[in-house]
């Protein structure tokens, strides 16, 4: 062991090869470094909260991997880019300061809105399906819209977490963002894709061509596939949108979306109530005679126009 790290203190020092740091080393000293900081603890909460970053070297991160865990992030885009911000300065000074990396990632800022929910109609869903079609990117989308799993819970399926005679898959509230186990029912469209791909790989569901299981998506092949569709404003995270909202828009209340979905809070899926307006049919009939008297008057001008006629 000893010569080992002599040697690799060699390469260091003669061939300027730097040592490989983990995130994890880098976060620490970001936060030892702006302890003063009045919002080091909302960093604190955000590198936290950063789960998938850990134990992963500073140079094997990318632009793809970055977006994809933020993208699964329950907030606002607003919310994202403060992440980003974070992300984006450790990883500065990490370059510059810290001389741990050469180069640092790109981050993609997400334009500040007001929070609205991007969803596809049935339609564009199939066209997007279709359009990933022969890749095994098709399967991950079709899943996700069938069970409302975030990226990475689909990715992490494995046949340990399946009761496929209950058809349900079982998460540990470690494994979930809201920190709370989580069972998924599971239908007929997401069955048919378990039992599809269960030869392929001993342990996981999801494999790629080479038959190792999928680390993420592509995110070229899921930009062609959009543009494809004809689709635009839209993310992956946004499958976990369209499924909530088709589920509202049929009927299902918004507590039993919370559960089905394993939202820790209500409020994050009262944003799905306004697709479901149909309770709010009585109330709006109160003000039918209000103003039926504009009513009576545009009837009886009809009539004059069909006597003139």
């Amino acid at each position: 062991m000893h010569d080992k790290l002599a040697h690799e203190q060699w390469r260091h020092e003669r061939l300027g090869e730097k040592n490989k740091i983990l995130w994890d080393e880098a976060a620490l000293r970001w936060i030892k470094e702006k302890g003063s900081k009045k919002s080091i603890i909302d960093d604190v909460s955000k590198i936290r909260v950063l789960k998938s970053f850990r134990g992963i070297y500073l140079d094997d991160f990318n632009q793809d991997f970055i977006m994809d865990v933020i993208d699964e992030l329950d907030c606002k885009d607003s919310t994202k880019n403060r992440y980003l911000a974070l992300i984006r300065s450790i990883f500065n000074r990490s370059v510059k300061v810290w001389r741990f990396i050469d180069h640092a990632p790109t981050v993609i800022m997400y334009p500040e809105g007001n929070g609205r929910i991007r969803w596809l109609w049935p339609e564009e869903a199939k066209a997007l399906i279709e359009a990933l079609r022969p890749s095994y990117h098709a399967d991950l989308a079709l899943f996700a819209l069938n069970t409302g799993l975030r990226l990475s819970n689909v990715l992490a399926l494995d046949k340990n977490r399946i009761d496929r005679e209950r058809r349900v898959a079982w998460y540990y509230a470690d494994e979930t963002k809201s920190g709370q186990a989580l069972g998924v029912a599971l239908n007929d469209v997401a069955m048919e894709i378990i039992n599809r791909n269960w030869p392929k790989h001993t342990k996981f569901i999801f494999v790629n061509n080479l038959g190792q299981p999928v680390k993420g998506i592509d995110r070229r092949l899921w930009a062609a596939a959009l543009s494809k569709a004809g689709i635009e404003d839209f993310r992956w995270h946004d499958l976990r949108h369209t499924w909530a909202s088709w589920l509202v828009q049929r009927g299902v209340p918004v507590r039993v979306l919370q559960e089905m979905g394993g939202w820790k809070t209500l409020e994050i899926v009262q944003r799905y109530s306004h697709l479901a307006p149909d309770h709010l049919h009585e109330h709006a009939k109160l003000l039918n005679n209000v103003t039926k008297w504009d009513t009576d008057w545009t009837q009886a001008q009809m009539k004059e126009v069909l006597l003139i006629a």
